[in-house]
């Protein structure tokens, strides 16, 4: 498992076609991926169990734990981003609820664009 971070401050400021925004690069895939909102409520769960591809959680809202293969939770909130790799078993827990983008595809390389956290990389 690793976290990333893709807040506000990692990103670019984009001023073309009068444009006046922050980008936040998070990943760019070369197969098929597919790409859901998650929406967790308080005391919600998604369950231990392999990723069937590659898993990039892109937490928007709320907050949370995550673990993979490891007993251990860490501790996520908006703005990072977990990776787990295919195979790998992993969970996600939220007391207060979470909103999260879930990005699973099997050629996903988020260190391309996004910054690896201190905490939880192995």
């Amino acid at each position: 498992m690793e976290i990333y971070h893709f807040g506000r401050d990692t990103g670019k400021s984009i001023s073309a076609f009068q444009s006046d925004f922050i980008l936040s690069r998070i990943i760019q895939t070369e197969e098929q991926a597919h790409i859901g909102c998650v929406y967790l409520g308080e005391q919600g769960n998604i369950g231990y169990h392999q990723a069937a591809s590659s898993q990039l959680l892109l937490i928007l809202n709320g907050e949370g734990y995550v673990r993979g293969e490891e007993a251990e939770f860490t501790a996520v909130v908006a703005g990072q981003a977990v990776f787990w790799e295919q195979g790998e078993w992993h969970e996600t827990r939220t007391d207060s609820g979470l909103t999260a983008v879930m990005i699973e595809s099997d050629s996903l390389n988020p260190a391309a664009y996004m910054t690896l956290t201190d905490k939880g990389a192995d």
